[in-house]
């Protein structure tokens, strides 16, 4: 079993910076293929990014590519999401996933976190 728990989210100006925390528990994240999602208000949860169990292949939606960056700190058992340049259209619940050993393209998880709030103000 992975325990995973965000945060880091809260309000933020349009064009600032937040960046998220994922710390996991339980297993060691350095097996994982690690991703983040997010789910605004009357909307299905969306794929952000994901970050490889081995190396650091990464993957990211077309939306945040350029302005966003998947980390990973196997020493801390944790993940990262620098969120920069954000837009209003960033606002949203963002969830941690892990899955043990599988491509970065995969969009299925095994484990998930609670989530942690991005608000963006125009």
């Amino acid at each position: 079993q992975v325990q995973l728990v965000e945060s880091g989210g809260g309000l933020v100006q349009a064009g600032g910076s937040l960046r998220l925390s994922c710390a996991a528990s339980g297993r060691t994240v350095s097996s994982y293929t690690m991703g983040w999602f997010r789910q605004a208000p009357g909307k299905e949860r969306e794929f952000v990014a994901a970050i490889r169990w081995s190396g650091s292949l990464t993957d990211y939606a077309d939306s945040v590519k350029g302005r966003f960056t998947i980390s990973r700190n196997n020493a801390k058992n944790t993940v990262y999401l620098q969120m920069n340049s954000l837009k209003p259209e960033d606002t949203a619940v963002y969830f941690c996933a892990a899955r043990y050993r599988v491509e970065v393209t995969t969009r299925s998880y095994d484990y998930w976190g609670q989530g942690t709030q991005v608000t963006v103000s125009s």
